[in-house]
């Protein structure tokens, strides 16, 4: 058998590796093309799968929120619904007081119901009146890492009628409804807070439920909105207010004047450069601040 030259030999080996090697670079091309192809189309179907799987999300966080408001408005119309003959006596004498006080003046000189100290007053005056232990009452705490401090005022009536009982404590806002209203809430949270009584009479198990309600929709509120929650919006802030370690006073009802019976007030006489000699000789122990005459 014929020996093949060196030479040749290297250059045959040469031309069948440089075969293999560019038919393996074609049939793999030809591969990495199906599969680019193939993964496109399930790229696609996989896009087609997330986009449902996020649409599915969705429809379900809309209706966990639409039961949410759903709940809390059942709550808060059942807790509202429930009262004891206690409450309903204090909250009629209560209602009949800032009623009559519309038309009458306080001894500060403005409108009875537009000023809150006089107003209380009034109120716990009436309370007493009619037999209740009835007190204007301040609440006063220090700041926390939770909220910042803060002070309150409040009524509140305090009853040992019963011995099956034993004390119930009535408590007493006059201003409830705004004490919850926000400035930028949603629908579903000022619904909530149009339910709420501008005057609120009730037990302290009755304003704790309600705390609770209302600072657990404002907390749901804030975060539909992707909004901060301010501290003073939070349910121990809140509590904080009415249920916290106050101050009781019990008031002195003045009886207020009405409106044909407020007293002018009385100003301190004042005399031109004319008339000060005249007056002087007239009343010889009156002091009278001069004014020039232009």
């Amino acid at each position: 058998m014929a020996r093949i030259p060196a030479s040749t030999a290297r250059e045959l080996l040469a031309a069948s590796f440089s075969g293999m090697v560019f038919g393996f670079l074609e049939d793999g091309g030809q591969e990495f093309e199906q599969s680019c192809s193939s993964s496109d189309g399930s790229s696609q179907e996989n896009e087609a799968m997330f986009d449902m799987e996020d649409d599915q999300e969705d429809a379900g966080e809309d209706e966990k929120d639409k039961k949410f408001w759903e709940n809390q408005n059942q709550i808060l119309q059942a807790t509202l619904c429930r009262t004891s003959s206690l409450e309903t006596k204090i909250r009629s004498v209560t209602k009949d007081a800032v009623k009559e006080s519309v038309e009458a003046v306080c001894g500060c000189g403005k409108e009875l119901s537009g000023c809150r100290s006089c107003l209380m007053r009034e109120v716990s005056g009436r309370l007493c009146n009619a037999g209740y232990n009835s007190a204007i009452c301040k609440s006063k705490w220090r700041s926390s890492p939770d909220i910042p401090s803060g002070e309150h005022t409040f009524l509140d009536v305090v009853d040992n009628s019963s011995s099956r009982k034993g004390e119930v404590r009535v408590i007493i806002e006059l201003n409830f409804r705004a004490e919850f209203e926000m400035a930028r809430a949603n629908i579903e949270y000022n619904r909530l807070v149009q339910r709420l009584p501008e005057i609120f009479v009730g037990k302290v198990e009755r304003l704790q439920n309600l705390i609770k309600i209302l600072c657990s929709a404002a907390k749901k509120c804030m975060k539909e909105k992707k909004m901060h929650m301010g501290p003073w919006r939070k349910q121990k802030y809140m509590q904080a207010k009415w249920l916290g370690a106050c101050k009781r006073t019990i008031a002195t009802s003045t009886p207020p004047l009405s409106v044909g019976q407020s007293e002018p007030l009385r100003l301190r006489p004042k005399a031109s450069m004319l008339t000060v000699d005249l007056l002087g000789e007239m009343m010889p122990n009156m002091h009278c601040a001069p004014v020039a005459v232009v």
